[in-house]
Parts: structure tokens; sequence; C-alpha cells
């Protein structure tokens, strides 16, 4: 993967919804355009991030499953006014 995380946030072993509400609290330290890379061994959080970015400003650009862990790499996006 070519993707570059400004920040990587380890969530794994943490339960549904917590890799989340972990995600949406790094977002917020970062600046628009900024990339955070998440990696969390819940497999509700595939949905939980798909539903997150389709409803929000950010992007997805990758994910992947390697074994037990899935990774997320989400783009911040401009807050709305």
């Amino acid at each position: 993967m070519a993707l570059q995380p400004d920040d990587l946030l380890d969530a794994r072993g943490l339960p549904c919804p917590l890799p989340l509400l972990k995600a949406k609290q790094a977002l917020s330290r970062l600046a628009p355009g900024q990339l955070l890379e998440i990696q969390a061994t819940d497999a509700g959080s595939w949905r939980d991030f798909e539903t997150f970015v389709a409803q929000s400003p950010h992007e997805m650009p990758a994910r992947e499953e390697r074994g037990e862990v899935y990774h997320y790499w989400i783009r911040k996006g401009a807050s709305p006014s």
C-alpha cells in the first residue's frame, strides 16, 4: 500500500463501537486532507467505517483485511460550515 498516513490508530482488540469512536477522536486532531490509518480486529468495523465515511465529509481511499486485522485509511474532509 503506497498510502502514507499522518497518524496511526491502533484499535486492535477493541469491541464495537470503540474503533469508530477512537477514529472520530483521532480525525478531530488532524487537519483537512491529512490521512489516518486505523487497525482494528472487530469484524463489525468493516461496515461501521463504510457507513461513517458515506455520511461524513471524509474519504476512505483504501481498506483491506490482512489476516485477523482490518486496515482502513481515512482522509479527513473539510468540516461543513
